[in-house]
């Protein structure tokens, strides 16, 4: 059984999330997914307001990509300044129409905590609760907000933050099962993403953390009784995911595998988009981070994989593919 899920006024297709991960949820991967079908909702990458309302360059324009069919589509900011986090919400709203905002409260990496932003954010709950409020007076649709359970294990603050949170406008929760000091080891704790659920007052609280399967997304909406799911790191390597768990948790189907040519035909059809969206001379070198997600299931070995990185023509990269994983 796959529930609905409303947030806000947004009724979505299904209750699987696309997460939102620096590097990774750009136009050029979305676009491949959503064709896949499954996904109820994504994200773009984490955006820095400064660089959303101020930048400028390619760099700024492909991570700000999006087209008619990439929707319905969340934007993730993230800071601890409560105005500029208004003021960038206000921004994406004027210029590109957002289905909905997402505050990053949840990022653990040191670049990000270090500024007192991302997951640093726990440890100051009274500054996400001004953040949270700021935002979602700032936009007429849903804004959201994606955390961990807590700074460290003697910090868990997310049942506490979720209530607050609950009572200042936000339309729904994303919570990680680990602590911002985790980063990804260990284990995504379904328990603590409980409490946050039974705390929340309501909202719709969405689990994150470990999905690698339909059966772990089973497992998350069975054992924790949230609203939905939120799926990162297993839609790299595997993005037929969505399509899976909604076939297998929705219509009871037995998900085949995938072949060899499926994927094949979608790395190519990803390293095509990233062109489109970087510039042709560009595509090779940023589709090196890509290599190793694609490569097990095509029967890539790692010496090959390294090879392959070295490509920097992005039509002789297509072809060497081509050539090693038929």
């Amino acid at each position: 059984m796959l529930p609905s899920l409303l947030i806000g006024s947004i009724q979505l297709e299904t209750c699987l999330l696309l997460a939102p991960m620096a590097g990774y949820t750009d136009f050029a991967f979305r676009s491949g997914i959503r064709d896949l079908g499954g996904m109820g909702l994504a994200y773009t990458e984490m955006l820095n307001p400064r660089s959303v309302m101020q930048g400028g360059g390619l760099k700024r324009e492909a991570l700000l990509a999006t087209g008619p069919s990439d929707r319905p589509l969340g934007w993730q900011i993230y800071g601890s300044d409560p105005v500029l986090m208004a003021e960038c919400a206000c921004f994406l709203w004027e210029t590109r129409q957002p289905d909905l905002i997402d505050i990053n409260m949840g990022c653990p990496q040191r670049k990000i905590t270090g500024r007192g932003d991302g997951a640093a954010l726990l440890r100051n709950p009274g500054l996400a609760h001004r953040i949270a409020t700021a935002v979602a007076a700032a936009v007429p649709v849903p804004v959201t907000v994606k955390l961990r359970i807590g700074w460290d294990t003697g910090q868990r603050t997310a049942p506490g933050l979720a209530a607050e949170l609950a009572s200042c406008g936000i339309s729904a929760i994303t919570v990680h099962g680990r602590t911002g000091k985790q980063k990804y080891t260990g284990h995504s704790d379904t328990e603590a993403i409980r409490e946050v659920v039974e705390a929340a007052q309501g909202i719709p609280v969405i689990g994150n953390g470990d999905i690698m399967s339909p059966q772990d997304a089973k497992t998350m909406l069975e054992t924790t009784g949230c609203a939905g799911v939120m799926i990162g790191r297993g839609a790299l390597g595997n993005p037929w995911i969505f399509q899976q768990t909604e076939d297998s948790l929705k219509h009871g189907k037995i998900v085949p595998p995938v072949s060899r040519r499926r994927r094949l035909d979608f790395l190519l059809a990803h390293l095509d988009r990233t062109g489109a969206l970087y510039g042709i001379d560009n595509a090779a070198k940023l589709f090196r981070k890509w290599l190793p997600h694609y490569a097990a299931a095509l029967g890539i070995s790692k010496p090959r994989m390294v090879e392959l990185m070295q490509y920097r023509e992005t039509e002789k990269l297509r072809l060497e593919l081509k050539r090693t994983a038929v």
